[in-house]
């Protein structure tokens, strides 16, 4: 009989944030087949015996193709195996959750779900930026600052740039002087704080305060890697920890 397969969402990488449906599919499971962005300490609740097939890809380094993984999923579900694919943050979103669902029940595998907290509110939350704001902000927008292949990045820059919008920018620290010329393009202001968070939740967290107009220098500066989110708007002036007025101030004068 064949297996089935777990889409796990470990959430931003703090194992405290797990819900308790993904922990108890990753301690059902024989096999797990796991991202580079998960934590060590959420890999060590595995299951004794389970065996770990690590499938991690960095920017431009993608070890183990797209393809090959959802090969390693269904060779392992066919085998009878219960596996867990884990994935940091949530895996529908920009997880390619859904492509490898589509993958495996077209093959007959049967798929489970155990959603995660995503890396903007895992960022919301330890930074206590809110992604919503009643007079700053009445919605927020996701979008991934990366194309595959690297193709090239054309954003509807004019939706985008909504002053009464959060946007949350996913693996945009390559990119991100071109996402902010291209919101500015639209007429977004320079002066709209910026709140980069590397690594959000976990002890490696780094934050960088900034606006649109200085952010890409900002970043280099900093040194920024990935994985850096972004979260743009005016929801960014609530960052309690220093007003953003004072740090802008002295950063740029």
């Amino acid at each position: 009989m064949s297996g089935k397969v777990f889409l796990i969402g470990a959430g931003p990488g703090n194992p405290e944030l797990m819900t308790l449906r993904a922990l108890r599919m990753l301690q059902d499971a024989d096999v797990v087949v796991y991202d580079r962005l998960v934590s060590d300490e959420i890999l060590a609740m595995h299951a004794d015996g389970a065996r770990l097939i690590p499938v991690g890809k960095a920017p431009k380094c993608h070890t183990v193709p797209q393809d090959r993984i959802n090969e390693i999923l269904l060779e392992e579900a066919r085998a009878g195996h219960t596996v867990a694919r884990l994935k940091g943050g949530d895996p529908m979103i920009f997880g390619r959750g859904s492509e490898e669902a589509a993958y495996l029940t077209a093959h007959g595998i049967a798929v489970e779900y155990a959603p995660g907290i995503t890396a903007a509110q895992g960022a919301s939350c330890s930074t206590g930026v809110p992604l919503t704001h009643r007079g700053l902000a009445t919605s927020v927008q996701y979008v991934t600052g990366h194309r595959q292949a690297d193709k090239v990045l054309d954003l509807d820059w004019k939706r985008l740039a909504d002053p009464d919008t959060t946007l949350v920018v996913y693996m945009g620290v390559a990119n991100i002087g071109q996402i902010a010329i291209g919101l500015m393009t639209e007429n977004l202001p320079g002066s709209t704080p910026v709140l980069a968070v590397g690594k959000a939740t976990t002890p490696d967290e780094r934050r960088l305060v900034s606006r649109l107009d200085h952010l890409a220098a900002d970043v280099r500066e900093a040194d920024l890697k990935a994985p850096t989110l972004f979260i743009i708007g005016k929801v960014v002036s609530l960052y309690a920890e220093r007003p953003v007025d004072q740090i802008l101030e002295q950063a740029h004068g």
